[in-house]
């Protein structure tokens, strides 16, 4: 059961999990780095080409950007199903179906010859991605020694930013050569070989054991996590920061294609490189978090993601990379200690703990996503960075309750 806020400091007790430094972390870890990239490789690999779906099939950018919402928007409706069979069918063997199907799907889906087709084809892969994040927390939990899940968390992580930049920007480096279809086409290809690659490298479970499907005993999990306040705030967390990240890559692409930029497709689409930022800030967060403390890394991350915002407004190239450089970096930062704080803080159950964060998560990227269309077509980028910051100021609220809602000696005692 999660431990309440005002229950007393009790000492992680020792699990059998693996360590770093040895071989079935090091399996583990890289496993779940694959399995980051041929699912968000396959996630997001139409952020790219939305300018050229309103060319294409001649769609407004708040209606071509639903190709990315309406997946995330699905996942998030899937991921609660998905940790529940992986309760009956084991972690393993729900990803591997999630990460190879999910792929798969995506070479058929270029060829969509309306956009409503290629929405429900979105759609359904939503529902496929959902295996991997919903149950790769839970799973890395179970399996590796809490002493070092802060840093098999940042791997995971750093596989989702690196997919999530890969998936972005092979079609818009390819599509200048070739028909978008077929840059499409090499993304899938791609996180196709990630995918086998997961399947090969996995570790079997070694703490979980299989349980009965009972709709009755998970909603009942549910409510336990949902009565705990600071699951609630990261829950709530994972629903602002994400929303107002996916808003910003949404309609970047189409502010550096526009007046006074003026970039050439293939300039604009390598601001996914930023994407590296989130690779690297993503992996020394979950190490700082291990040794530096939850808390302090969190809020310095979402200080950092305001101060990225700030520097993308003005119309000057150079302090708009940087900003998103900076709002990147703060964003994954913040994701990779939340993530590892539910999994930690939710000592049974962590399956439906992991996926009402990752329900938050991918709820804020469809439902703030795709209303961000509404603030970028009203008010340009200084509308949407506007609406965005909202989001960070509902988010610093969170964070102030979740440090108030925690006893500071039992968080360190128990879970930094």
């Amino acid at each position: 059961m999660t431990r309440s806020p005002i229950s007393p400091p009790r000492p992680i007790p020792p699990r059998a999990g693996y360590r770093t430094g040895e071989r079935g972390y090091r399996r583990t870890a890289l496993a779940l780095f694959t399995a980051g990239m041929a699912t968000f490789m396959t996630l997001y690999y139409v952020q790219g080409l939305l300018p050229m779906f309103s060319d294409h099939y001649g769609v407004s950018p708040a209606v071509s950007a639903l190709a990315v919402s309406v997946t995330t928007g699905l996942l998030a409706v899937a991921i609660v199903p998905a940790s529940v069979l992986s309760e009956r069918f084991g972690r393993v063997r729900v990803m591997t179906v999630s990460a190879v199907s999910a792929a798969a799907l995506g070479v058929v889906l270029p060829w969509s010859p309306t956009f409503e087709l290629l929405l429900a084809g979105r759609a359904v892969q939503g529902i496929l991605c959902a295996g991997v994040p919903a149950v790769a927390m839970a799973y890395l939990a179970e399996e590796i020694d809490a002493r070092s899940l802060g840093t098999a968390m940042g791997i995971y992580v750093s596989g989702t930013t690196i997919g999530g930049l890969t998936g972005r920007l092979i079609p818009t480096l390819v599509v200048d050569f070739t028909a978008w279809q077929w840059a499409l086409e090499v993304v899938s290809a791609v996180a196709l070989v990630f995918a086998a690659m997961f399947s090969r490298l996995v570790p079997p479970s070694k703490q979980f054991r299989p349980q009965p499907i009972s709709p009755r005993r998970t909603l009942q999990n549910l409510a336990i996590h949902l009565r705990d306040v600071p699951l609630l705030c990261l829950f709530g967390l994972a629903f602002v920061l994400m929303g107002g990240f996916v808003t910003v890559y949404n309609f970047l692409g189409y502010r550096l294609l526009a007046d006074p930029f003026d970039l050439p497709a293939v300039l604009a689409g390598l601001v996914f490189t930023l994407y590296l930022a989130g690779t690297a800030s993503s992996a020394v967060a979950g190490r700082l978090s291990d040794s530096w403390g939850r808390e302090r890394v969190l809020v310095t991350a979402m200080c950092v993601m305001v101060a990225g915002l700030a520097l993308s407004v003005p119309d000057w190239l150079p302090t708009v990379l940087a900003g998103i450089f900076l709002f990147t970096a703060g964003f994954f930062a913040a994701h990779s200690v939340a993530s590892g704080w539910v999994s930690a803080r939710a000592t049974d159950h962590r399956a439906e703990a992991s996926s009402l964060y990752l329900l938050g998560y991918y709820l804020g990227s469809s439902i703030v996503g795709a209303c961000g269309g509404v603030a970028f077509a009203m008010g340009g980028w200084i509308g949407l960075a506007g609406y965005v910051a909202a989001f960070l100021i509902a988010g610093a609220v969170l964070t102030a309750v979740l440090l108030r809602s925690i006893t500071m000696p039992a968080v360190i005692g128990e879970i930094a």
